[in-house]
């Protein structure tokens, strides 16, 4: 199956103006039917040796959300410690969650265990299993993104507070929360480049030919 110019011209749109979301979420629900093409979307995913590890718990209770918010607030206040006094409060300032606010929360999980102990492609390299269901996500948020959907990743909270809240097993990994929702705007840049956190690398600077050393 051959892709036109139009689809690939919208694939790279989707790309280019995906965004990590944590602010301006509406109340509105997602319907069933979208909700099924995005998880459908990551169900889609390249995983090595077609093994497939990944499982969603769905959230969009009101007390499940309260109490993962409490745990993102403990970290929030943990991983301010980390940063220079210089950046510390312009870290505080920023909002890096929509725990709350979104009407869905999704726990992205890899079960590292599925289909037996030798999976092809995973024998050399044995954590190619969470880069797969990395992919997943990665399909979830272009998937997102296109159905008009915003989609932020809650990276700042400790799996032990994801896996009592939503009694996730000890044997399952868990590989990111991730919050969705219809938002009042997509920003046209990413947040922390806008607000000049860190500037967006030049693309030269960062490939190689045939050696690490020899820039192309």
């Amino acid at each position: 199956m051959n892709i036109n110019n139009a689809e690939r011209d919208a694939l790279y749109k989707v790309i280019f103006s995906r965004r990590d979301v944590r602010k301006d979420f509406l109340p509105t629900p997602i319907p069933d039917d979208v909700l099924a093409r995005i998880l459908q979307a990551g169900h889609h995913a390249p995983s090595v040796g077609f093994m497939q590890p990944w499982d969603f718990v769905l959230v969009t209770e009101e007390n499940t959300k309260k109490a993962l918010k409490r745990g993102y607030e403990s970290a929030s206040i943990e991983s301010a410690q980390q940063f220079s006094e210089d950046k510390r409060e312009e870290y505080k300032s920023f909002k890096l969650e929509g725990i709350l606010e979104a009407p869905l929360g999704i726990c992205v999980t890899c079960d590292r265990e599925r289909n037996g102990p030798v999976v092809i492609g995973r024998t050399i390299k044995h954590e190619m299993d969470l880069y797969s269901t990395v992919c997943a996500i990665q399909n979830m948020w272009l998937a997102a993104r296109a159905e008009n959907i915003g989609l932020g990743w809650v990276s700042i909270i400790h799996d032990d507070v994801l896996r009592d809240t939503l009694n996730i097993p000890s044997n399952i990994e868990i590989i990111g929360y991730l919050c969705l929702g219809y938002v009042s705007k997509f920003n046209e840049k990413p947040e922390l480049e806008e607000f000049g956190w860190l500037p967006r690398e030049d693309i030269n600077r960062l490939i190689h030919k045939e050696k690490w050393s020899n820039k192309a």
